[in-house]
């Protein structure tokens, strides 16, 4: 028989990408995680993960096996939530950023709301400002939002890619007298970080269109109305993306964080999984 806990932390380092990662997201030490990894080769008599420092990935026994412990993992939590009383997994709040609300996450929260009727999942996509304030409030059980790189406190990071964009068709003049801006209301990440570094370089900026709507900005953008800061996944085919060779350097780094409050429930320790899975599948496709 394959132990569940076994296999629930291979899965972990194989989507995590290390023995570090996977720890956290499983709730153990790097040690316990490699011990428990060790036993599971012992178990099935195979080598199952490649380590290379700190690059770790499946062999060719651990990809076959991936697809298995999946399964089984999956089978073990609909089992469990089965058995259980309707309705007793109760309610997770959930709070994302809008661009990955618009960005295949909408799949992903209906198939986990499917697979756990007894469960009432409220989600609400804003701005990071707002989705950290109410995670520290109590006001929400989990909160996807981003933040400047390097801060502490979260169940998982993700490094996050954002770019200067303009109009692909209208394009800002590159010696416009004072810059025209295109973001959310005051406090946003992104609107923060273009003012300081068009201020930091000495440019003189006004603000064109300010919106609390990501597809309201990707509007403006497109009709050359300004230029915005936009992550990867929601610049568009009819945007451009504004490099230094336009005089516009990378703003400072940002990063996406997974957060859960205090003494969250199973349920939603069971979404964050799914929601880490997501994210470390976006972020490989990017890289």
């Amino acid at each position: 028989m394959l132990d569940l806990e076994l296999l629930r932390s291979f899965v972990s380092v194989v989507d995590a990408g290390g023995f570090t990662r996977a720890g956290e997201r499983v709730h153990r030490t790097q040690s316990t995680v490699s011990q428990q990894i060790k036993r599971l080769e012992e178990d099935v008599g195979q080598v199952l993960l490649h380590r290379d420092g700190k690059d770790v990935r499946p062999t060719e026994a651990g990809e076959r096996l991936l697809s298995y412990a999946r399964r089984l993992l999956s089978l073990a939590e609909e089992a469990r939530d089965v058995l259980q009383q309707p309705g007793s997994e109760g309610a997770v709040r959930l709070g994302i950023p809008e661009d990955f609300a618009a960005y295949r996450l909408a799949k992903l929260l209906g198939a986990f709301s499917r697979s756990h009727p007894g469960l009432r999942l409220d989600v609400r996509a804003d701005q990071s400002m707002y989705l950290k304030r109410d995670l520290e409030r109590g006001e929400l059980d989990l909160a996807l939002f981003k933040r400047e790189a390097g801060e502490k406190g979260a169940i998982a990071v993700w490094p996050e890619r954002v770019h200067w964009v303009t109009s692909k068709s209208h394009p800002v003049a590159a010696g416009a007298s004072s810059v025209p801006l295109i973001g959310f209301p005051s406090g946003c990440l992104y609107r923060t970080g273009a003012i300081h570094a068009l201020e930091s370089a000495g440019r003189p900026w006004h603000m064109a269109y300010t919106s609390s709507s990501l597809s309201g900005i990707q509007a403006a953008v497109a009709a050359g109305m300004g230029l915005s800061i936009l992550s990867e996944m929601a610049i568009q085919a009819d945007h451009r993306v504004l490099t230094a060779k336009d005089g516009f350097a990378p703003i400072n780094k940002t990063e996406v964080a997974l957060m859960a409050a205090p003494g969250a429930s199973p349920a939603t320790l069971r979404l964050a999984d799914r929601l880490a899975e997501f994210c470390d599948t976006v972020q490989a496709k990017a890289a």
